[in-house]
């Protein structure tokens, strides 16, 4: 006699189940130097810090005379930069001391990679982060603050929201590990997303990073030659 409604009663297949993935290759970069950046104060720094803006929709940034920035190159405080993005995702910073170690700084901003490509390709770039003043006694530093109003040449674009490095931040730090300047794409950064939008922009830099005070510092990119003024500054400020 047949099995009731087709029912066998042999033993049941398992159902195929889905491989792990791999796991992320160990990170080859370094902790950063436990060593104090020497927070000198620059004369001609002055009156660019005496006049940082008050963020605003169609805020003007301090110039010095003749509309360039000047040489500072020598106070030995320099970092490592990094804006990377997939083309529709939104751009990150990385901040490192230099490419070999692990990131000091990341922040997501609130703008997509292709928008900032467009306004670098149309000339000087001035990316502004700002929050509000803490209290007196408070005594967290100005980068460690964890939400950011942006803005990109006076303009509002959202918010920036800094986060600890992921393992996607790391891999991408890990195979630029090698460039200490340059702009580029990465290809196949993320398998689960195909074409084109799986390609990684980015642009690396050397910066001289200076500090005002406790509620400002900039970031200053140096141009490979050292002859012209920065392409690309980066402002943090409390107000």
């Amino acid at each position: 006699m047949g099995e009731p409604n087709g029912i066998s009663n042999g033993p049941s297949r398992p159902s195929p189940s889905v491989p792990p993935p791999p796991p992320s290759p160990p990170t080859t970069l370094i902790q950063p130097s436990k060593k104090h950046h020497k927070r000198k104060a620059f004369r001609v720094f002055r009156h660019v810090f005496r006049t940082l803006p008050i963020i605003q929709p169609h805020c003007s940034f301090p110039t010095l005379p003749g509309g360039r920035l000047p040489d500072h190159h020598g106070n030995n405080n320099k970092v490592c930069g990094t804006l990377f993005g997939f083309r529709k995702g939104r751009v990150s910073l990385s901040i490192q001391e230099n490419p070999r170690t692990l990131p000091t700084f990341v922040v997501e901003l609130g703008m997509q990679t292709s928008v900032l490509q467009k306004e670098m390709s149309a000339g000087l770039v001035r990316l502004a982060l700002e929050c509000e003043k803490r209290p007196e006694k408070d005594k967290t530093k100005l980068m460690e603050e964890p939400l950011w109003s942006f803005f990109c040449n006076g303009k509002k674009n959202g918010y920036g929201m800094k986060r600890e490095a992921t393992d996607a931040d790391l891999h991408v730090m890990e195979l630029l590990k090698a460039v200490s300047m340059g702009v580029g794409v990465l290809p196949s950064v993320d398998p689960e997303v195909e074409g084109p939008d799986n390609e990684m922009a980015y642009l690396r830099a050397h910066f001289d990073r200076v500090v005002g005070s406790k509620d400002s510092e900039t970031l200053y990119m140096l141009s490979p030659d050292g002859n012209n003024g920065p392409e690309l500054s980066i402002f943090f400020v409390r107000l």
